[in-house]
């Protein structure tokens, strides 16, 4: 059942019918859809500190589904009011239309044949979004009409504003000038910064005080000033600043008007704060207000906007039989790979509307989906990651993007972290050919008199995992390793404690974890290939005996007959084994260490993958692990917190979903590959929009696994590893052109029924449109590749650097 469709020729996702209960539906003006976009846009950020500073605020303390927003009520002549966005008024319209584009959202509403059209978006190099309202009467008759708009100001510290309301009772402060209305709480004292609100045309009236405009016992949905008609004209004092403005407008028969209101941020320095005492210094705020005066001002925002998308995403474009698979690959993955680069994960403004930090595994593995569209700043990202690494090789968990900070009230101790930035540098050098990286100078905890080269960071994580091994000699897990609900030192019985930051109970040099051998042995590979490029053949040497060593270790203490155990426990127990009562097989460690390619050769591998299928697979996606955990075990943790078949506890993680893809090319199996990543990829979602109900075009965190009342309910979109993971199986392992140290390597492995598929790659200042022919319906194995009409040796493209167009021509058997 759908509710919307694709508009593939201007890249929208379009929505037709807004009485709907799924909550994608509704993020029609809402924070979260703005949070959004404030940041895919290219522009700035508004959302600046470690502080929480934000202009806006709606969800962090309001019920979680679409309370609050960027609102515009339409009040007409005979007393009748709506929203053009449906919500909040929610009065029948007679056309409704959200199409929701890459960096903009335009939505369409009529009634009573007046029709209001908005885009709101966030030009390039803007401190600030632009609500573009046209206007338009398609009657015959003269039309008066009064418009409110609507936004609720944050007091800045979003956490501070939900809590501390002693003090946010008296702070509110606002001006008021001509058309703008200003938001400058704090700006007294210790803050340079205001917000404003503003439209570029005269104005009848206004309310910058929330209980005057929506009324003691009123809500969104009936705000008594649009109720009556009429402002109050408040000026908001101590609390609850709001900025709605107040027009009366007539419209001739078939006339359209136009109203541009803007959405800004203002830093000032220190000495320029003031106008004159107690005014703030309005320039750069008129500033900003100055380059949107008209509609053309609007659609050259809009064209630039939309040129930097055309030129991010055309780094990687396919063209299979699959329009939906076309869909996912050339537009909404690398958009979302570039939404996770900027907000990284759950714990962010985007849900919340608070944020703990970036999470240094997160973000090291999104380094792996949007490197290929801005390599520069996967580059500054891998160096601040570095720097908020301890001296023993461990990091902190998170760091702040703006202080580079880490997050000491999360700390360290997840032991799969230092891991992953071996990673991502290596996905980095493989980009973009740029081995300058690893002599870049970062310090250690930000001390800057304690500063190595990124190789010796990447070395130190490397033998973190070797100096921290258990009495098997697997990893040591820490506080946890990717699955951080998996809490095998925790045993925790406080109901207020965080099961990740808790002061663990034991020693913690007892519990292993399979996973981070797996890990282990894929970082490893990479790291002793790059010592072996640094000419460090000595170096390359002893890593490979540790390497080969944990691969030994993992056959031997971490293989369980059918599977790969996923643990041992803090009493030296299995997780994750036959022997278990619950949680008998977990997906993670048959991902990873078949990427890693341990049990390749002896059948290990192939028996693994065939494991997840008998136990794990589903109609919408592979759960975490079986069978779930009925009752909460302390020496579990908070994997066992959650009921049946939700997140960690056989939740369909989807994050770990295109690791098993990933493996299954690795043993050649290019169908179940294939229908792996199928099954958690959004475009092949939408026909079941009742079932999975968010939106049909972003991958979710989490869908409700089999042993949940509403299997393939997905939630918690937008923010999740499975964006990039995604990504990188169906581009490096599915279609297979992969990014190596010397070239572009051709290794697809897909399903057998394709005939072949094209694909334009730019790649170290060349494009490479390569054509993969499959007349042989294999799923893996290349037979023949020609490059400008000449035969190449092997599956690696030359690097040509020279900004040229070479015509690959590839044929499988």
């Amino acid at each position: 059942m759908r509710f919307g469709y694709f508009d593939d020729v201007n890249r929208e996702y379009v929505i037709t019918t807004p009485q709907t209960p799924y909550p994608w539906i509704n993020y029609l003006g809402t924070e979260d859809f703005f949070s959004i976009i404030s940041h895919m846009a290219g522009g700035y950020c508004f959302y600046k500190d470690a502080r929480l500073r934000r202009i806006t605020r709606f969800r962090y303390n309001n019920v979680p589904t679409d309370a609050g927003g960027r609102y515009f009520y339409i009040r007409e002549e005979n007393g009748d009011f709506w929203t053009p966005t449906w919500m909040p008024v929610r009065k029948d319209l007679s056309f409704f239309e959200a199409r929701h584009g890459l960096g903009y959202t335009k939505i369409t509403g009529e009634r009573n044949g007046l029709r209001a059209t908005i885009t709101y978006f966030v030009p390039r190099h803007f401190t600030g979004e632009v609500h573009h309202l046209v206007l338009e009467n398609r009657t015959n008759t003269p039309r008066r009409i009064k418009l409110f708009s609507f936004i609720e100001f944050c007091l800045w510290n979003a956490l501070d504003d939900m809590t501390n309301f002693q003090r946010n009772y008296s702070t509110g402060e606002v001006e008021i000038e001509g058309s703008v209305i200003y938001h400058k709480t704090e700006y007294r004292e210790r803050r340079n910064h205001y917000a404003f609100y503003s439209v570029n045309q005269p104005i009848d009236g206004f309310d910058t005080d929330r209980e005057s405009f929506i009324g003691l016992y009123s809500g969104f949905e009936a705000p008594q000033a649009v109720v009556e008609g009429k402002p109050r004209n408040s000026v908001a004092s101590g609390w609850a600043p709001i900025a709605s403005h107040y027009l009366e407008i007539k419209l001739a028969p078939s006339e359209k008007k136009e109203l541009i209101f803007i959405l800004g941020y203002v830093e000032n320095p220190e000495e320029e704060k003031w106008e004159k005492p107690g005014v703030i210094n309005k320039k750069r705020a008129k500033e900003m207000i100055e380059k949107f005066k008209t509609g053309e001002d609007v659609e050259h925002a809009l064209k630039e906007l939309k040129e930097y998308w055309d030129d991010l995403l055309g780094r990687i474009q396919v063209e299979t039989h699959d329009e939906k698979l076309n869909r996912m690959v050339n537009i909404w993955n690398q958009y979302q790979c570039m939404v996770t680069f900027n907000i990284s994960r759950s714990a962010s403004y985007f849900e919340s509307g608070i944020s703990r930090g970036i999470g240094f595994r997160d973000s090291n593995q999104d380094i792996l989906g949007f490197v290929h569209m801005i390599p520069e700043k996967a580059r500054q990202r891998i160096l601040d990651l570095a720097s908020i690494q301890f001296e023993d090789g461990s990091t902190y968990h998170q760091f702040q993007p703006l202080t580079k900070k880490g997050n000491n009230e999360i700390g360290g101790g997840f032991n799969d972290d230092p891991l992953w930035l071996i990673l991502s540098t290596s996905a980095y050098i493989k980009e973009t050919g740029d081995w300058s990286i690893l002599d870049e100078e970062v310090p250690f905890d930000n001390d800057p008199n304690k500063k190595a080269s990124l190789f010796e960071h990447l070395k130190r994580s490397f033998y973190f995992t070797v100096n921290n091994l258990g009495p098997h000699g697997l990893p040591l897990i820490g506080r946890a390793d990717w699955n951080d609900c998996l809490n095998l030192n925790c045993f925790s019985k406080d109901p207020d404690e965080s099961f990740q930051t808790t002061v663990n109970a034991l020693d913690g040099r007892v519990a292993e974890s399979v996973f981070i051998a797996g890990l282990f042995v894929l970082a490893g590979k990479e790291f002793v290939e790059i010592c072996k490029r640094r000419g460090l053949e000595e170096e390359a040497r002893e890593a490979e005996k540790h390497v080969n060593k944990m691969i030994e270790t993992t056959l031997k203490y971490g293989w369980d007959g059918e599977w790969f155990l996923r643990a041992y426990d803090a009493f030296g127990r299995k997780v994750g084994s036959k022997e278990c009562e619950e949680g008998k097989i977990f997906i993670e460690p048959q991902g990873m260490c078949v990427m890693a390619s341990i049990g390749v050769d002896n059948g290990y591998a192939e028996k693994a993958l065939d494991s997840v299928k008998k136990y794990l697979d589903t109609p919408y996606g592979l759960v975490l692990q079986q069978p779930a955990y009925s009752r909460y075990y302390i020496e579990l943790g908070e994997i066992s917190s959650y009921p049946p078949g939700y997140k960690e506890n056989a939740g369909i993680f989807c994050h770990n979903n295109p690791w098993v893809a990933i493996a299954e090319t690795v043993i050649g199996r290019g169908d179940r590959a294939f229908e792996i990543y199928r099954k958690i990829t959004p475009a092949y979602l939408e026909d079941i929009s009742e079932i999975h109900r968010t939106e049909p075009y972003v991958y979710a965190q989490m869908v409700a696994g089999k042993d949940a009342p509403r299997h393939g309910e997905a939630k918690n979109s937008w923010l999740t590893g499975t964006a990039a993971w995604s990504f990188v199986a169906i581009t490096q392992h599915i279609l297979g052109i992969r990014p190596t140290y010397d070239g572009l390597v051709v290794d697809p492995c897909i399903p057998k029924e394709w005939e072949g598929f094209r694909i334009t790659r730019k790649f170290r200042g060349s494009i490479y449109d390569i054509t993969v022919k499959n007349l042989s319906h294999v799923s893996k194995g290349v037979k023949e590749i020609i490059v400008d009409g000449k035969k190449i040796e092997g599956q690696v493209l030359p690097v040509f650097e020279d900004g040229k167009v070479h015509r690959v021509e590839v044929v499988m058997g």
